[in-house]
């Protein structure tokens, strides 16, 4: 028999894209470790997680680690922070980076020691080897040129060999929150400020007819206004000048009738009528087929979503001749470049867009839109920048939304009750118009010029790279057969685009719900149930650590009750299984979200968990509180009152049991809790009060709805 070849070894991803070691990796004069990733911290603790990786391959003290914030004047070019991908191409593109490094600097110190690479040690950057012979990073650095491409081949550590990875550190970006230093843009301030705000319709789709300017130029601190179209804003001395003049200019702004909402109440039905694009994503034929006794059909649907930043989005932005310098919490530095340089007509090379953190958003929200905002009224500030901030009701109402879904589940039965065949269908808007992926430009701004461009319509990311809509829509149950289609809509009257875990949280809503039904009607255990239907050992791990956590199935009580819900996460990412205990009387409470999780290697061990723990209580705020609101003209839903989130005495107490396997490659955590809590909390609500709520959120009202249904 001939045996094949190994496959020669190949650069990770990221490494492979940017290639050149210096890019990744440099050291200080002053003894510090350089580490310039392309992705960026956006509150998961990923500059922590990666200066681990760092540290760990070079021997160096963490301490010594300094993180750079991405740049498109010098970072490596990683595309998007998102898809809980950080970690995993991030982290190996750092890891084989300075695996090879090791070796380069081990290899000069050899000769210049006169000794063996083998009998040399590397501590905190110090070279050492017999005799007290000892060298370091940084007296060897100017030696060594690191403007070289990687190689494949590298080979690092063993995790047996890692001091830090598999260990919780202490983040690294929470001292500066803690103590209130200046971390966010939000709180960034640069010489010579201005200070801008952009007016815009409530009405979607409503054109400036006509702007009175007499009352804003009356205001102090005035120092331009900007119009362009549709487009229109103010530049003032001081953010309450900006405030003031901003209000002032509404009030002499007339505009059009603008574009017809969908009917709220009607959502499904609408989202199936529109014109749509279908794809089949995936087919699988028995080899055997069982004969069909009866079909079950069911559907299920989730509501637009908003990302309900805590802080409105914000960026600044300074011109200096044709270049200009943008400074935004976008979690696509490169991809934002592309865009602003479509809009104003410049190279690429004239557009420096820098990273700085924002008050957290985990998807596309305005952070983009607001950096064409800046740039385009920075334009009347001659070279001094300019800082604009959205209003509360500008993110509620203007900012991409996470998309809404109608999904169809049906399933033939044998005469057993068993799965012969399965199919899942799904309705809805595209999950993601981010900047940078197209020949016309995704921003908010670049449809309101006087030369406008076309909307963007929502598209879905491949099957391959995870998918959008159809994000986890294919089971990881051994079903003999199935189809899944998606229906992708060509209509976008509400703006949407990727907000966290796109569309897993529907269809492993949908999924699990529709498998818990099953089972009950059989009378079979929940966990037996899926155990039966998995042949996966690691799906198979964390649904039996979850139940074993959670001590399946407790005791029944008046009112309680408990649902479980799993996934992996993108099909190829982290395993999770859920546990919730809720109550449920007028109105549902989650008291505990019991879950199991495996990552791979947990480089950071408390940053998984705290991932976990807040991805499970942004899906409590989603199950029980979210959805946007709107009527035939305008988004309604643009204040807290009107979008209510989880309140700390809602949020249920959290358990995490992470299931180490530090030979395994990592894999993120931040969205691999959405779409089991959900189904977990569902699922719970029947066992609570035998209604099954198919429409989110479950709320009082739906579950009256359930009632009347199920009576």
């Amino acid at each position: 028999m001939t045996e094949t070849a190994p496959s020669p070894p190949k650069l990770p991803v990221s490494l492979a894209a940017n290639p050149v070691l210096s890019s990744w990796i440099r050291f200080s004069p002053e003894g510090q470790v350089i580490v310039s990733p392309g992705k960026v911290e956006i509150g998961q603790g990923i500059v922590t997680a990666l200066a681990q990786i760092a540290a760990d391959e070079l021997d160096v003290d963490i301490g010594r680690v300094r993180m750079v914030r991405a740049s498109t004047a010098g970072s490596p070019n990683e595309g998007v922070t998102s898809g809980s991908l950080s970690v995993q191409q991030s982290g190996r593109a750092i890891r084989y980076a300075c695996a090879e490094i090791r070796q380069i600097f081990l290899k000069l110190a050899s000769d210049r020691l006169g000794v063996g690479t083998d009998a040399l040690d590397i501590s905190d950057g110090t070279i050492s080897g017999p005799g007290n012979v000892q060298t370091s990073y940084w007296e060897l650095a100017g030696d060594v040129d690191l403007d070289r491409e990687a190689t494949p081949g590298a080979v690092p550590k063993k995790s047996t060999q890692r001091a830090l990875a598999g260990n919780s550190v202490q983040r690294l970006d929470i001292p500066d929150k803690v103590f209130a230093h200046p971390r966010f843009i939000h709180d960034s301030a640069l010489p010579g400020m201005l200070y801008g705000r952009v007016l815009r319709s409530e009405i979607s789709g409503a054109k400036l007819t006509d702007l009175k300017q007499d009352a804003a130029r009356a205001v102090a601190g005035l120092v331009a206004i900007v119009r362009d179209g549709n487009f229109a804003g103010v530049v003032s001395e001081t953010e309450d000048g900006a405030e003031a003049a901003l209000k002032a200019l509404r009030k002499g702004a007339a505009w059009s009738a603008g574009e017809t909402l969908p009917d709220e109440d009607g959502l499904a039905e609408w989202l199936k009528a529109q014109p749509a694009e279908s794809t089949v994503i995936d087919r699988k034929t028995a080899v055997r087929s069982g004969e069909k006794h009866r079909t079950i059909r069911r559907q299920y649907t989730r509501p637009y979503l908003a990302h309900g930043s805590i802080a409105p989005s914000c960026a600044m932005a300074q011109w200096t001749g044709d270049h200009v310098h943008v400074w935004t919490h976008s979690q696509g530095v490169y991809f934002l470049r592309a865009d602003l340089a479509i809009v104003l007509k410049l190279p690429l090379e004239h557009i420096t867009v820098e990273h700085m953190e924002g008050a957290g958003c985990y998807g596309h929200n305005a952070a983009d839109d607001v950096a064409l905002d800046a740039v385009l009224l920075a334009k009347a500030a001659g070279r001094r920048p300019v800082r604009v901030q959205w209003s509360r009701e500008d993110e509620m109402s203007h900012a991409p939304f996470g998309a809404a879904m109608a999904i169809e589940i049906e399933a033939d039965l044998d005469a057993q009750g068993e799965i012969v065949d399965w199919r899942h269908s799904i309705w809805g808007n595209g999950h993601t118009a981010r900047p940078g992926r197209a020949a016309q430009p995704a921003l908010l701004a670049a449809t309101e010029l006087a030369a406008p461009f076309p909307r963007y319509i929502s598209t879905n990311p491949a099957q391959a790279g995870g998918g959008g809509a159809d994000r986890n829509s294919i089971p990881l149950y051994d079903f003999p057969s199935w189809q899944i289609e998606c229906h992708r809509l060509l209509t976008m009257p509400i703006r949407t685009s990727a907000l966290r875990t796109l569309g897993a949280q529907g269809n492993v809503f949908a999924i699990e719900s529709f498998l818990d039904e099953l089972a009950a009607e059989r009378g079979e255990d929940p966990v037996e149930f899926r155990l039966r239907h998995l042949s996966d050992p690691r799906a198979q791990d964390v649904i039996r650590a979850v139940a074993k956590r959670a001590n399946w199935k407790p005791s029944k009580r008046d009112g309680a009750g408990y649902g479980l819900g799993f996934t992996r996460y993108k099909n190829t990412g982290a395993y999770c299984a859920v546990i919730a205990e809720i109550e449920g009387a007028d109105d549902i409470s989650v008291k505990r979200l019991t879950i199991a999780v495996d990552v791979g290697e947990a480089i950071n061990p408390d940053g998984v968990i705290n991932q976990i723990e807040g991805g499970a209580i942004q899906a409590t705020s989603w199950v029980l509180k979210e959805r946007v609101r709107f009527d035939k003209e305008r988004i309604t839903s643009n204040t807290w009152a009107d979008y209510p989130i989880l309140r700390f005495s809602e949020v249920p107490e959290v358990e995490v049991e992470l299931i180490q396997r530090p030979d395994m490659d990592p894999v993120g955590a931040g969205e691999a809790a959405h779409g089991p809590v959900t189904a977990a909390i569902a699922n719970a609500v029947f066992d609570a009060l035998g209604v099954r709520v198919r429409n989110l959120p479950i709320t009082r009202d739906r579950l009256i709805e359930a009632m009347e249904l199920t009576s």
